[in-house]
């Protein structure tokens, strides 16, 4: 492999976005997560500029690229709805899609401490869509915030929640000992 030239490569790659931006949009079928998504690609492209064979198909390299993101987008959704249902089955805590209403009593006194503590924007993401079961789409409508912005506040919202609740379990377990 041949390290291509930073210059044509960066034209060529500039070229090819509204492309992708067409092919995402159909994959995607949401604009922000289309959105997104380009930009995963165009960034994970930068990052392995070294792999690409130069004289080949960068078009088809991009696209390539964006599919194989694409799907494992869609399989770590699945992944984390599979994980919360077995969570909550594990717990026996019933399915919150019954109600919009964030209902305390379903959830561990940590997990109500934790969620609690989290920034109002944060913790909003959070109930709205792991305990109330709505959409992205749904919140960032409901909120009148783009579907990556929901995505990013969930993320910070959930890896806050698994600290603190790591953190106590801690505190818990060294006070025990």
């Amino acid at each position: 492999m041949t390290h291509p030239d930073a210059r044509p490569f960066a034209l060529e790659l500039l070229s090819t976005i509204p492309s992708l931006s067409v092919r995402a949009r159909c994959l995607c079928r949401n604009q922000s997560d289309a959105h997104d998504l380009v930009q995963e690609t165009v960034a994970r492209a930068l990052s392995r500029i070294h792999q690409f064979e130069q004289g080949t198909n960068l078009r088809a390299w991009l696209h390539q690229i964006m599919f194989h993101l694409f799907i494992s987008r869609r399989r770590r959704a699945l992944r984390e709805q599979v994980s919360l249902a077995r969570f909550a089955a594990e717990h026996d805590y019933p399915r919150f899609g019954e109600s919009n209403a964030f209902n305390a009593r379903f959830l561990s006194p940590r997990l109500v401490a934790a969620l609690e503590s989290l920034p109002s924007k944060l913790a909003t993401v959070v109930r709205r869509v792991d305990v109330d079961e709505l959409s992205y789409r749904e919140v960032a409508e409901e909120m009148q915030i783009p579907i990556g912005t929901v995505m990013s506040r969930l993320w910070r919202g959930r890896h806050r929640l698994a600290q603190a609740v790591a953190d106590d379990l801690m505190r818990v377990n060294a006070e025990a000992a």
